[in-house]
């Protein structure tokens, strides 16, 4: 089975502010590039096969199913809707995770 791969406005805006971060802040544009290029490559894998990465431990999300994985320093954080794939939130794995999910709503 082939999903459908949605972002919230909430990754977005995550992957934007890590491009901007590493391009602007660092000064290393080709370097955010490299790096978005290979979180959207990591996030299109999930078309298939979804359930391939573990769920994240903490309560209300494990219970709500929502999975992660590691794209070097980042983490992505996702949820398998039916047939549809929505990546949650993408951060930088040094944050507090439990802190940046805590307000996310859930799709």
């Amino acid at each position: 089975m082939v999903y459908k791969v949605k972002y919230t406005a909430t990754a977005r805006s995550d992957l934007r502010r890590i491009y901007e971060y590493i391009a602007y802040t660092l000064m290393a544009p080709q370097t955010a590039e490299n790096q978005t290029r290979r979180i959207l490559d990591a996030v299109k894998k999930l078309a298939r096969m979804p359930e391939r990465h573990a769920l994240y431990e903490d309560e209300l999300w494990h219970s709500q199913g929502l999975r992660f994985f590691p794209v070097n320093n980042y983490v992505v954080f996702y949820l398998q809707r039916s047939k549809i794939v929505w990546i949650i939130r993408i951060v930088y794995g040094g944050r507090d995770l439990k802190q940046q999910l805590s307000d996310e709503i859930i799709p």
